[in-house]
């Protein structure tokens, strides 16, 4: 797993431990229908808002989320399966895959997460595991890895089971990772796709419907409800709703968007950035800049500006090695203040070295040329 993912899992999860949200938005977050929901910044795992967050739910067809995230992990999207019978009979909504075909992982993937084929999932399974049952313990391993306490999976489509179930925010996290994936993110925000003769239509209605939404999963039984994960980006600020049981779920993701991208905006410091000076003893030049290592984004309550805070040490001996670690810096007031990112050393500074000649000019007295060099 990656230090992004780790990092942003770890953000996200961050609320429960009771870290501060940002700074209260000038107007309050709309009314919704769900019985759980949670929207959050997909780079830095801010929570802009949530309800019920870390509750126990049925979640459907949006499991499919994990069943493609652990899918790209395991294959190719060139892989190819050829289509058993038995795996056209599950029941429930369905991708029409023909036995005896040969369809590679990607054209499952657009089957699985546009019409949330049930055969699409087990054929998925059995193409990155070689068994259904194998394939689902992957699930759950990378669930494990994610941190996530509150997931289990007992199927690769999401039909109803006792011991299948997520969270809210459990499903951000997942949804964020998956976004890492850019197959995934190709697949996702395609409002159709024809495979094999078949077309098939984005369940997603707010791909057509609400401004800047570029990907998600639907999802219903009648014991989880419905079920939505979508996620929206305008102005260059990603962000991630999910809403479980949720009779209105459309107007209500609508609606937390278009409230969420008037009173949030993003900052964004490319990596790179130099964030301070720190005195540099012994060295050609007098300071080194620390940078950072990676890019960061932030969600920022619209008028509030970033307050960096630096953990750098005082001065540093020469010399100094660019790329080499510097320290770190937090963002307190974003949403995820116990988030760290590297600092690194900007330039390389050498050592300075003085070179003493001495020789004797009379008894008493010495002379001394310095170089430095």
């Amino acid at each position: 797993m990656g230090k992004r993912i780790l990092a942003l899992m770890l953000a996200i999860t961050a609320a429960v431990s009771g870290m501060a949200l940002p700074a209260q938005a000038a107007q309050e977050v709309p009314e919704n229908s769900a019985v759980s929901m949670i929207l959050v910044h997909g780079e830095s795992g801010t929570v802009l808002a949530e309800k019920n967050a870390d509750s126990r739910c049925l979640i459907a067809s949006t499991t499919k989320i994990m069943t493609a995230l652990t899918a790209l992990e395991l294959a190719e999207p060139e892989d190819t399966v050829i289509i058993d019978p038995a795996w056209t009979a599950v029941e429930g909504s369905s991708m029409y895959l023909q036995a005896g075909e040969t369809y590679t992982l990607r054209e499952l993937l657009y089957g699985l997460l546009l019409a949330s084929g049930n055969d699409g999932a087990v054929a998925v399974a059995h193409l990155a595991a070689w068994d259904e049952g194998a394939f689902v313990e992957r699930m759950n391993e990378k669930a494990r890895a994610l941190g996530l306490t509150n997931t289990h999976f007992e199927n690769p489509h999401g039909l109803d089971g006792q011991e299948h179930y997520s969270t809210a925010r459990d499903l951000a996290v997942i949804m964020a990772a998956a976004m890492e994936n850019e197959t995934f993110r190709e697949i996702t925000a395609a409002q159709s796709a024809t495979v094999h003769g078949q077309t098939y239509s984005n369940h997603n209605r707010l791909l057509g419907e609400c401004a800047g939404v570029n990907g998600g999963k639907t999802g219903y039984t009648k014991a989880a409800g419905r079920c939505l994960v979508s996620t929206c980006s305008r102005d260059g600020l990603e962000l991630i709703c999910v809403t479980l049981s949720d009779p209105d779920d459309w107007q209500d993701h609508a609606a937390l968007y278009d409230w969420a991208y008037g009173e949030y905006r993003c900052v964004r410091y490319p990596a790179g950035t130099v964030l301070a000076q720190v005195p540099v003893v012994s060295g050609a030049d007098t300071q080194a800049g620390a940078a950072l290592q990676e890019e960061v984004s932030l969600c920022l309550p619209v008028g509030r500006e970033a307050e960096p805070e630096l953990a750098l040490p005082r001065f540093v001996f020469a010399a100094v090695a660019q790329g080499g670690p510097a320290g770190t810096v937090r963002f307190p007031g974003t949403g995820a203040p116990g988030r760290e990112y590297p600092l690194v050393w900007a330039q390389n500074v050498a050592r300075m070295t003085v070179l003493w000649r001495a020789f004797p000019v009379c008894p008493e007295r010495r002379a001394v040329d310095i170089y430095c060099v």
